[in-house]
């Protein structure tokens, strides 16, 4: 179906033309300003398209170009305004654009996953794991004008982000244009978005009553580290369950107290680690809401380790991908910028995918490395796009769903 050139390129760069091919049914030009016109509120399109700074952030953050204004001289032929309209365009995105962005793409491309049947092993089955974390975009550098009388650099942005293990993907993000603002502010967002059946993983900074009661009043469940300042009382005695990697495991019901005295029951767990972890903490104590049927207080354990997987897939984000991009000390430009990462992480999560459907989960798990998809990819991307014209990838657009997944197999 594709041409000798791709042939070539597909042999000796596969994850190129994957993520390339990938991009144009997901991320053509059409379907970013699609987006942007479903998303805007007051910003509109004057002259620069949302998707031409779409893809002048992209080329930053797969580190093809490594600044905006390198990579607008490099396509400054395609985009009808100049480099500083361009920033103006990047400073005035509205973060409702950043969430649609990654909303949208995420929703396509786990189609794609699941239909190549390249998901991972659920953690619980008949449930939707989703991690929950908190990610702060560090401060920006001096040298941005508006920024040179500050003191310390400013903070452009915060958000929460849903990761789902499943997929390997971040499938949401709640984005906030002030870096000081506390996580547990934007928590009311997140609510909206569950579902019966999901079931929330997260830390202690997260552990908030009302939260809590709100996501079980949707049918949904958590797992969720304790804060010392949830209230709590006893409701019946604590028992032993047994071990899981050298810890002890205890468990008991407990009843979490609301403003109005009213009481909902709950398991506490309790975890006496073999070794302290980093901070020298002895024990962990998670509540959730699960029934014992559901999940055994050894796999609610076994779920809250694996919760650092959010924290694997935003250093590999930091590490492989452009995300932080300091020197946009605008925040809705740097929150733009994570959400594009968030985006091309997910490309990269669509590659491996389909390494599983043919290889399996613990091969892919083992030997292919995060960091050598993206270096592969920010190596041979330029010279692809060089050799294959821009109107040439115009069939992956146009291909079926199952044509497609058939060429990424």
């Amino acid at each position: 179906m594709l041409c000798q050139i791709f042939e070539k390129f597909a042999k000796k760069a596969p994850v190129a033309v994957m993520v390339r091919g990938l991009f144009e049914r997901v991320l053509s030009t059409d379907s970013l300003n699609k987006i942007f016109e479903r998303a805007a509120d007051k910003q509109y399109t004057k002259k620069i398209l949302f998707s031409n700074v779409f893809n002048l952030m992209n080329l930053v953050v797969c580190r093809i170009q490594p600044t905006i204004h390198s990579a607008y001289q490099d396509n400054k032929d395609e985009i009808d305004g100049s480099v500083a309209a361009v920033y103006k365009k990047l400073d005035g995105l509205e973060i409702q654009t950043s969430q649609e962005l990654v909303r949208e793409t995420a929703n396509q491309m786990t189609e794609i996953i699941r239909k190549i049947k390249g998901t991972c092993t659920p953690w619980i089955p008949g449930y939707k794991i989703k991690v929950l974390d908190g990610n702060c975009i560090e401060a920006s550098e001096h040298r941005l004008e508006v920024l040179r009388d500050t003191s310390s650099g400013a903070l452009p942005g915060k958000s929460l982000v849903i990761y789902e293990p499943e997929l390997e993907m971040a499938t949401d993000i709640f984005p906030c244009e002030d870096g000081h603002t506390q996580e547990r502010a934007l928590l009311s967002e997140v609510i909206p978005t569950l579902e019966p059946n999901d079931v929330l993983v997260m830390d202690r900074n997260f552990c908030v009553r009302h939260f809590l009661l709100a996501i079980a009043a949707l049918h949904a469940f958590y797992i969720c580290r304790q804060h010392k300042n949830l209230p709590w009382e006893a409701d019946g005695k604590e028992k032993f369950v047994g071990h899981d990697k050298g810890n002890a495991i205890y468990e008991q019901w407990v009843r979490i107290i609301d403003g109005d005295k009213k009481s909902v029951r709950v398991r506490r767990i309790r975890i006496v680690l073999k070794n302290p972890i980093r901070n020298g903490e002895k024990e962990l104590v998670i509540i959730t809401n699960m029934s014992k049927t559901a999940a055994h207080a050894k796999v609610i354990a076994q779920i809250y380790r694996k919760r650092w997987s959010i924290e694997t897939a935003f250093q590999e984000i930091e590490a492989h991908l452009h995300s932080e991009i300091n020197t946009l000390g605008y925040p809705k430009a740097a929150l733009f910028g994570f959400s594009v990462a968030l985006v091309s992480y997910n490309a990269l999560a669509v590659v491996k995918a389909a390494m599983r459907s043919i290889y399996g989960e613990a091969k892919i798990s083992n030997e292919v490395s995060g960091y050598y998809l993206a270096g592969h990819l920010g190596r041979t991307y330029d010279g692809m796009m060089i050799a294959i014209p821009d109107n040439e990838w115009i069939v992956f657009n146009r291909m079926s769903l199952k044509e497609f997944t058939e060429i990424l197999v």
